[in-house]
Order: structure tokens, then C-alpha cells, then sequence
């Protein structure tokens, strides 16, 4: 039996992989890097977490001294680059502890610290959600190096725009489509302070864990304004977004110290931005509409 049959494959990897036309690289790729990894750091690999996310294969894992970790090997893709030097960076404070990583190529793998419990904070109610990412936010924003490797948020969001700008039909009024996604251009050369920033923490990001009441996991590390880092877990909080996203946005603001109108420009601009795909985000972007 080859390693591609024997590789048990999370759920939502296998769906992204099918509809991404990332097949080859599920079949082929990961199982050889799995593989590579487990003997390069001598590791007994258990069956991977379910669903799992759409972009890495991650399971438990214990080294030759037993020490509780987690291997994961992800699908390169230019926003969780720096995923590794991100941890390095903040050492264990807000995140969890990088023990070991590799660049295979086609494949980046990681091992790192497992939580346990391992509870998502998503379990929580969405007001204790919003204080746990915020305290956590405010402890990764730390000044990098100067010399790190780590890529713009300016450059992100470039990128993101021209792949909006190149979509058929976006479901928005043409005139609001061109001043969202304009001010979303903008707002990363504006900023007054630029930190080192998660970009994707959202309640299922965060874990509880022995070391620390939570920590957060799977970053996706750039440099930028620090008024960005808060928009992923405002758009995963699906009904306060809807119902009042202005009333939203202020809360995090405040418990992050943040002009709140930056944090609602930086809100109606990604709402715009990730309308294409996420047509219900029109209706947000509609609302938070400059006068």
C-alpha cells in the first residue's frame, strides 16, 4: 500500500482541496511530506484533527522524548508564509510555542506545542470572544526585527484588491465597489503605527490550553496597522455583524484602544473587498457606507 492510501485526510481539507484543484498535491505531495517529517524529527503521528481547516493537514504528534506536540504540513500559499517566523517571534507569548519547522518545497511543515484542552474559544459566548482575541491581539502586536522576513499588510491588500477588481460581477453598486475597494488600497499606507499582526484570529484560531487560558494558533503574520487585526472575528460574528456592525466595530475598537472610525473604514473596505465571494457582506458594506 502506498503512503497516499494510508494517509487518513481531514474533511475540510479533502472538500478545498476537490473544489481548489489542489488533488495532486493531497494525493501526492502531502503524504511524502508527512512522511519526510516524521523521520527527519523522529515522531509517532496520530490520525489528524476533524474537520480540520482548508489548508494544512495537522495531527497529534509525540517526539522521541514524548513530548505532546502537533505536526502540521501545510499547502503554501503566499498569506501564511511566515506562519513559523511569526511563532519564533512571539515565543510563546499569546501563541503557541514553534518546536521545530521546514520548508519541504511544495509543503511547509510544522511542529508545534498542542493545547490542551484544546476547547475553541468559539465555544464561549461572542462578548467573552471579543475580550479574549482582543487581549490576545494586543500581545502579539510587538515591533519585528528589523531585519524580519515578514511581508507588508499593504502588500496583502494590493493583492486582494486586484483579485476583486477582476471578478464579473460583484454584488454591489459599481460607484460603492470602486470607493471600497480604493479605501482598501489605501488604509495600509495611512497608518500611524505599524506592528506585527496575526491577520486571521478569530474564535476558532484560539485555543484553551495548560500553559496559558488560550492561546492562538494558525497565524498568518504580516506587518501593518494594527486597526486591521480585529476584522476577521467581527465578520465571524455572523449576527452582531449584520444587525449592527458599527456597534461592533466600536466594541472592538475600545477594547483595543483603536480610533474607532479607522477600525469602520478598515470594516466597510473588507466588507467590499470580500463581497465577491461572501455576497451576504454586501449588504454590511452598504450599511457602513461613508455619507
Amino acid at each position: 500500500m502506498n503512503p497516499a492510501q494510508r494517509l487518513v485526510l481531514p474533511q475540510n481539507l479533502s472538500e478545498a482541496a476537490e473544489s481548489e484543484g489542489r488533488q495532486q498535491w493531497l494525493t501526492t505531495v502531502l503524504p511524502e511530506v508527512v512522511a519526510q517529517a516524521r523521520k527527519r524529527w523522529s515522531l509517532t503521528v496520530g490520525e489528524p484533527f476533524q474537520p480540520g481547516g482548508q489548508t494544512a493537514w495537522v495531527a497529534p504528534a509525540r517526539d522521541a522524548a514524548d513530548a505532546d506536540l502537533v505536526l502540521k504540513v501545510a499547502w503554501p500559499h503566499p498569506e501564511a508564509t511566515h506562519e513559523a517566523d511569526g511563532l519564533r517571534a512571539w515565543a510563546g507569548h499569546g501563541a503557541v510555542r514553534l518546536h521545530a519547522a521546514h520548508d519541504f518545497g511544495e509543503a511547509h511543515a510544522l511542529l508545534i506545542e498542542r493545547c490542551r484542552p484544546g476547547t475553541e474559544l468559539s465555544s464561549r459566548t461572542e462578548p467573552e470572544q471579543d475580550t479574549v482575541v482582543a487581549t490576545l491581539l494586543r500581545r502579539l502586536w510587538i515591533q519585528p526585527a528589523p531585519d524580519s522576513p515578514f511581508a507588508s499588510l499593504e502588500r496583502m491588500c494590493h493583492r486582494w484588491a486586484d483579485r476583486f477588481e477582476q471578478c464579473a460581477a460583484p454584488p454591489l453598486d459599481p460607484g460603492l465597489a470602486r470607493a471600497g475597494i480604493a479605501l482598501f488600497r489605501e488604509l495600509p499606507a495611512t497608518a500611524d503605527t505599524r506592528v506585527l499582526l496575526c491577520t486571521d484570529l478569530h474564535a476558532g484560531n484560539v485555543l484553551a490550553a495548560a500553559r496559558e487560558p488560550w492561546l492562538a494558533i494558525d497565524p498568518k503574520p504580516h506587518v501593518g496597522d494594527p486597526a486591521y487585526d480585529p476584522l476577521q472575528h467581527m465578520l465571524n460574528c455572523e449576527e452582531r455583524l449584520h444587525a449592527d456592525p458599527r456597534g461592533l466595530a466600536r466594541r472592538m475598537a475600545a477594547l483595543l484602544d483603536l480610533d474607532p472610525d479607522r477600525v469602520l473604514s478598515w470594516l466597510f473596505a473588507r466588507c467590499v473587498q470580500e463581497s465577491a465571494e461572501w455576497p451576504a457582506l454586501a449588504d454590511v458594506a452598504r450599511t457602513l457606507a461613508p455619507a
